[in-house]
């Protein structure tokens, strides 16, 4: 195709805006298409927002789909920023008008009644959701680590950290870029191919949040619902310790979560366990299967030492008639990789942990696929 405006634009059609998953061009994104003589080609990008933290690599998207062009010597980018009808627009765009679900009797979010959108029966997200009754068992790590599994078996991930106490995700999966606001719509940080957010976003550093129920249930129904994910195939949940207010509410958001439940060999932490399973009971969520973390710790001589007991997971397991799915070994590499936002299933997979981490993201994408396949086409009249 000879080189020319029209050429331009589909040449940049498949380069999409790095946070919103969508082509610049379908966006609105790009302006002002001009061509030099001698292949000079010149153009605009508007942003989302100023100070956009991705201009770089839209520069770099953009050049690399424009090098392909035998005809273009050079490309001239210049950047300019929506007004606050464009940013409304696009968030209408990807992530729909509240007004058009609020007469839905789904569940309900924040964002002036619209539905959440994994409570919908069309949605192909599967929650899960990472439960352990107790804290201290490693439960934020095991999430961290298999939402990078799920990620790089191809699958688009997110993580909500409903430890809204003792938010951790960020840290551990590294994902230390504030979200971004467009609209009212905020988009969630990204590291390792998996989106997060948590209320550590929103909390200066160093201070405790300190809220009642209605403070809780508010915060959760805006990640659901404010928070573009973008229908991700896996939406982890990395619940509080305990069965209080967010359990509750999670359940009523999320109808067809699946429970797993992180526990450690010792019988103490095996009973506790136990009650997020007998609350995933109450209210109607299935327990998929049981996680055993911290199970053995292997010393340079190559022997195995049980340093916390063993067999609570597998106990556990067969009292719920559910699968052990996993034994995730204590290696100081783990926790040093949470600490420093580099998941050991990610720089380390072929570790004895990281291994374990990716056989269970196997085995939660095959053996555990659900039966039951939603399809929002479909339709019986």
């Amino acid at each position: 195709m000879a080189l020319s405006t029209d050429a331009v634009i589909e040449l940049l059609r498949p380069v999409q805006d790095p946070e919103l998953h969508r082509s610049i061009v379908d966006l609105g994104m790009v302006r002002d298409v001009t061509i030099g003589r001698k292949g000079e080609v010149s153009l605009t990008v508007v942003l989302t927002i100023a100070g956009c933290p991705l201009r770089n690599e839209i520069q770099n998207r953009v050049n690399t789909a424009l090098a392909t062009h035998p005809e273009v010597s050079s490309v001239k980018l210049d950047f300019g920023v929506m007004n606050d009808a464009e940013r409304e627009n696009v968030r209408r765009m990807v992530h729909g008008d509240a007004a058009a679900t609020a007469g839905s009797s789904q569940a309900h979010g924040h964002a002036e009644g619209r539905a959440i959108p994994f409570s919908q029966p069309g949605s192909k997200t599967r929650p899960l959701l990472i439960s352990s009754g107790k804290g201290g068992v490693g439960k934020s790590s095991v999430t961290t680590n298999l939402a990078v599994a799920l990620a790089a078996r191809g699958h688009s991930v997110g993580i909500v950290d409903a430890d809204i106490y003792g938010f951790s995700i960020p840290r551990m999966l590294g994902a230390d870029r504030d979200p971004v606001v467009i609209d009212q719509m905020l988009l969630p940080p990204e590291s390792w191919g998996v989106r997060c957010i948590s209320i550590g976003y929103f909390v200066p550093d160093g201070q405790a949040v300190i809220w009642r129920g209605p403070m809780l249930h508010k915060a959760l129904e805006q990640f659901l619902t404010d928070v573009f994910w973008d229908d991700p195939d896996y939406l982890l949940i990395d619940m509080p310790p305990g069965t209080g207010d967010i359990a509750l509410s999670l359940s009523q958001y999320l109808p067809r979560g699946e429970v797993y439940v992180v526990t450690t060999p010792q019988p103490a932490a095996q009973k506790v366990a136990r009650l997020s399973a007998a609350m995933a009971a109450k209210v109607n969520l299935p327990v998929r299967g049981i996680i055993e973390n911290m199970s053995w710790f292997t010393g340079d001589d190559g022997k195995r030492y049980e340093i916390f007991g063993s067999g609570g997971g597998e106990e556990l397991a067969n009292e719920l008639g559910v699968p052990l799915l996993a034994r995730i070994p204590l290696v100081p590499t783990l926790r040093k990789g949470g600490d420093d936002g580099r998941p050991i299933a990610a720089v380390d997979p072929d570790s004895e942990a990281g291994r374990a981490f990716h056989d269970l993201a196997a085995e939660i994408t095959t053996t555990l696929r659900p039966k039951k396949i939603f399809n929002s086409e479909l339709k019986i009249s």
